[in-house]
């Protein structure tokens, strides 16, 4: 069973297709499209971090111009009548059990028994908001990167974005054009211009991997390599609005109070903090250690060789998804093969 039909679970429908493995694929979207279909309206495909091919199905010619929540979503249900794939949606995956030789995956459309899963349910459900005093007192809008539509609903504002990561610029640079913004990170950014896939790229990749094969919890993509000067950082640059803060301390009814005393007042602040992996339906497994992280061999779990994880830690990019689709499928082949079921 494949939980999740994002990039990295149509990877692995289409090889568990191709090799003749029964299965089928639960997606809580109603289309197909992932978490791209939630994208800001904004998010033009000249700006995303690009989407490469899914397994024997090249893009069609691409308007730089088009909002990715419409162009990547139409790509997505091409390959899936292509491929003539199974997805069953919506149907919310709850719980998995281990029941003996098999797992008990509970959904909102009945249980289902499996002999293995590859879970690729991405970070989109699982937004991080963090806490700081005071933040309850707020009397102006608070919402999340999760929430975000379009910079024109902040027009005319004082706008405080929180966050170090490739959404915040983005939506930083978006705001900036009309509304006052101020910028809060924990650490200070770092900006590189070197990085490209065959070097920065692969070392990164091997970073995480290393993490994760330690049982190490892993961070965002960014605190592996950092922020790139990009199109849209360098306007924001220009237009001043990378002039970082250090975090606030404390929220309070009209505004911040900064890490050197003063106030800042504020009409809205934008909480761009990130995803984590939505893995809260495999925590009856117990699949992680006592620092959080769970040990991965590969896509496998060590803890469970019965679970694949695709689109998770070294393999959340959309090239990575592709690969780890296809690895999970070749692990799980020869798990099945040496544990028939009874």
């Amino acid at each position: 069973m494949v939980i999740g039909a994002g990039q990295s679970g149509l990877s692995a429908g289409y090889h568990l297709k191709r090799r003749g493995i029964a299965h089928v694929i639960l997606d809580a979207e109603s289309a197909p499209g992932g978490a791209w279909q939630h994208r800001w309206e904004s998010l033009r495909m000249a700006t995303v971090n690009g989407i490469f091919d899914l397994p024997r199905f090249p893009k069609p010619a691409l308007d730089p111009e088009e909002p990715s929540r419409t162009a990547v979503p139409r790509y997505f249900a091409g390959f899936e009548r292509a491929a003539g794939l199974t997805v069953l949606r919506p149907v919310t995956v709850s719980a998995v059990r281990d029941r003996g030789r098999r797992l008990l995956v509970e959904t909102d459309h009945g249980d289902w028994l499996a002999e293995a899963i590859i879970n690729a349910t991405g970070t989109w459900t699982n937004p991080v908001l963090p806490h700081y005093p005071g933040q309850e007192s707020f009397l102006g809008r608070q919402l999340h990167t999760h929430e975000y539509v379009s910079a024109d609903t902040f027009t005319g504002e004082r706008v405080a974005v929180v966050g170090g990561g490739i959404s915040a610029v983005q939506q930083l640079e978006e705001i900036s054009r009309v509304a006052t913004t101020y910028w809060y990170t924990r650490r200070e950014p770092y900006f590189r211009d070197d990085f490209t896939p065959e070097g920065a790229g692969r070392e990164t990749i091997a970073k995480v991997t290393a993490d994760v094969e330690a049982g190490n919890p892993t961070g965002s993509v960014v605190s592996y390599t950092g922020l790139i000067w990009t199109p849209y950082a360098l306007a924001a640059k220009q237009r001043g609005a990378l002039d970082r803060r250090p975090m606030f301390t404390a929220i309070e009814p009209r505004g911040v109070r900064e890490a050197d005393g003063s106030f800042t007042a504020v009409d809205t602040i934008l909480w761009a903090t990130g995803f984590k992996a939505a893995l809260a339906h495999l925590d009856p497994l117990h699949l992680r250690n006592d620092r959080g992280g769970i040990t991965m061999t590969g896509t496998q779990v060590a803890a469970d060789p019965r679970v694949h994880l695709v689109g998770f830690g070294p393999s959340q990019s959309t090239v990575g998804a592709n690969r780890a689709g296809r690895a999970a499928v070749s692990a799980l082949a020869k798990y099945l093969d040496t544990h028939p079921d009874d």
